[in-house]
């Protein structure tokens, strides 16, 4: 089915831009069989799903193939995986389906693939056509380059570090971020951890879609954010997180979304992520809460990760719902920790509005941690309300960064003296372009037919808003100004934006389910904020057209980046930065698919016009306009009320 490069950890350090880490998987199977051949942990190998590939080795070559049961032969002759195996000179090893249990099998080669790396990483990322050396899965008659043979350690991996596997798994949970009582009611979370969910056939290395009960939900609706109660203002995900993209549960994978405005009740410790790519359509999984300290050590192969256990062991949870400390950032603003996992922090400045004062004061964090680079911190991105901390729990405890965060806001600036570079960016937007119309029916045939924003999203963003007409949409999206809080929702540089002025910003919510597909560069809006899509993929913003490219897949950079640091000693792919203002030009849908084609080619040519953005000066535009602002919102919120009463007489709401 797919076969693919992939080295461990991946692509790290680069989830502020919406590129995903990638890597294997299941990163204990490949990481155990490079161990017994002698090859770093995180030596390239071969990731392969539901099946593998025929591999014809020009010189003799020992190789381990690991993860779910599949037949194995060397020329012809059944061999054992989990032991290493030596390959003759113009040897064949053909590795077949996969019999299960499990979804995916791993084929270690001493010495690793010597292919390109693409920022920092040979690991595969298909979607952003990257990595591998190619960008996309193997095909008939690739080649691929071998390193330099190690010495293998053993004959085989030993019985009690290889993994369980079967069709009912434990995964081990912590709370958090968004649990009861403020998104989820407790029975909701009672019946997270007591239902045995099913692993949905549209699931993938984006992540595992599950079949299990509806939520009640504790909130009417996500307010600013959107109209079904799991929405939020867009924060950073994290690997492993139980995503409710509206009522539908989804486990994000390693090539998941990094940005996104949806909640999050549980998180898979790290340790047990290894599981989600061997979740094999039908399969059940049932979620075991278990506290972040006692989560298996995910530097551990042998039995410290407990993972040769069917079962997951657990003393009880944490039993804080997923908030680790509260506190007062100044005599305004609250600033809460939640809980990501057992390797992550989300900090959240403010209550649950748009605010871009709150966005200041975590540009300022960013700003200060990056600076700081203390010991432990791997990755840093922002969100429109907050900072995900993403840490080396080895290196960097969770306490003690919640310590390191507390010192942290004694030392920041007030917000109000934010003043960053802020570029006026000119792009063309072809409104209502036929590729958004064929999302609209693709999920219509596909998803569900009887969506309220079917079949056209934009009369559905005019009735939510309380225009009078699609043309009103039309002038505000392209009288707006639009500022840039975020990159990578959806992937690859795409931005999170809002319009600086608050009477352009029209307010919707996100598809429930998620779409299945949405062209590249869609440009959407859910909740307050504008998307653009930086490349084909899932999606839930409400499609009002499409521009050009984000992301420019002609750049090289060369060079490192640290958690959150966005600079290359040549050239960047990605096209905006925090703080941009895009603007939007009308073209036809002819026209774009030419401009598109000029981007492609490395004719990019974009109007940018430097300048800078000044909080103060914004506040005294808000302070200057408050009763026309105020109007818009008194019907803005009036035609919501209509529409959230309308979908609960529907069903599309409980009480």
């Amino acid at each position: 089915m797919q076969t693919t490069v992939q080295d461990w950890p991946g692509r790290i350090g680069y989830w502020h831009i919406g590129v995903p880490p990638s890597g294997p998987m299941d990163d204990l199977s490949f990481r155990l069989g490079n161990r017994v051949l002698g090859n770093p942990e995180g030596a390239a190998g071969l990731e392969c799903t539901l099946g593998g590939p025929a591999l014809r080795f020009t010189e003799a070559t020992w190789v381990c193939v690991t993860g779910a049961v599949a037949d194995v032969r060397v020329d012809g002759h059944p061999v054992e995986q989990w032991r290493t195996v030596e390959i003759p000179a113009g040897g064949l090893l053909d590795v077949g389906a996969i019999r299960g249990p499990g979804m995916r099998t791993y084929i270690l080669i001493s010495g690793g693939i010597a292919v390109d790396h693409f920022l920092g990483s040979a690991a595969t990322f298909t979607l952003g056509k990257f990595g591998g050396g190619t960008g996309s899965a193997l095909r008939a008659d690739d080649t691929l380059p071998l390193g330099e043979a190690t010495a293998r350690l053993a004959p085989a991996v030993p019985m009690s570090d290889i993994p369980a596997f079967g069709r009912r798994w434990e995964l081990a949970v912590t709370e958090g971020p968004h649990g009861a009582p403020e998104f989820f009611t407790r029975d909701d979370f009672d019946t997270i951890l007591g239902t045995d969910y099913e692993v949905h056939f549209n699931s993938d290395r984006t992540g595992v879609r599950l079949i299990g009960p509806k939520p009640e939900w504790a909130r009417t609706d996500g307010g600013e954010a959107g109209l079904h109660p799991s929405n939020i203002h867009d924060n950073a995900y994290t690997i492993g997180a139980l995503d409710f993209t509206g009522d539908t549960p989804i486990l994000l994978g390693p090539d998941g979304p990094s940005l996104g405005g949806f909640v999050c009740p549980v998180t898979v410790v790290a340790a047990e992520r290894w599981k989600l790519g061997q979740l094999a359509p039908g399969d059940t999984v049932r979620f075991v809460a278990v506290r972040a300290e006692q989560a298996a050590p995910a530097a551990e192969l042998g039995p410290a990760r407990r993972a040769s256990l069917g079962t997951v062991l657990s003393a009880g949870r944490d039993g804080d719902d997923g908030v680790l400390r509260r506190t007062e950032a100044d005599d305004e603003t609250r600033v809460t920790y939640r809980r990501q996992g057992d390797d992550g922090v989300l900090v959240e400045y403010g209550t649950l509005t748009l605010d871009l004062g709150l966005r200041a004061r975590v540009h300022a964090l960013h700003q200060h941690l990056i600076a700081a680079r203390p010991r432990g911190i791997v990755e840093l991105t922002p969100g429109i309300r907050s900072l995900q901390i993403r840490v080396d729990p080895a290196v960097l405890p969770v306490p003690q960064l919640l310590d390191l965060l507390a010192e942290a806001e004694t030392l920041l600036p007030d917000s109000d003296q934010l003043v960053v570079p802020s570029r006026t960016v000119h792009l063309p937007l072809s409104w209502d372009d036929p590729s958004t119309r064929e999302a609209i029916t693709r999920y219509m045939h596909g998803v569900r037919a009887d969506a309220p924003w079917c079949p056209w999203n934009i009369e559905f963003i005019r009735r939510m808003n309380g225009l009078a007409s699609v043309e009103d949409v039309h002038r505000t999206v392209f009288d707006a100004e639009y500022l840039v809080l975020g990159l990578g929702d959806v992937y690859l540089g795409a931005p999170v934006a809002t319009p600086t002025d608050p009477r352009h910003r029209l307010v919707t919510t996100k598809y429930n389910p998620a779409r299945t597909w949405t062209p590249e560069n869609a440009v959407g809006i859910g909740g307050a904020y504008l998307c653009i899509y930086g490349m084909e993929g899932p999606g839930g913003y409400q499609f009002v057209g499409r521009t050009t490219q984000v992301w420019n897949h002609r750049a090289r950079p060369t060079g490192t980046a640290g958690p959150g640091v966005d600079h290359f000693a040549t050239e960047t792919p990605w096209l905006l930065r925090y703080f941009d203002r895009i603007r939007w030009y009308p073209v036809e849908a002819d026209e774009l698919l030419d401009l598109r084609a000029d981007f492609a080619a490395g004719k990019v040519d974009v109007t940018a016009e430097d300048g800078e953005f000044r909080l103060a000066d914004y506040r005294r535009f808000l302070t200057d306009n408050a009763a026309d602002i105020a109007d818009f919102r008194a019907v803005q919120a009036r035609a919501f009320a209509t529409e959230r009463q309308s979908w609960r007489t529907a069903g599309e709401l409980t009480d």
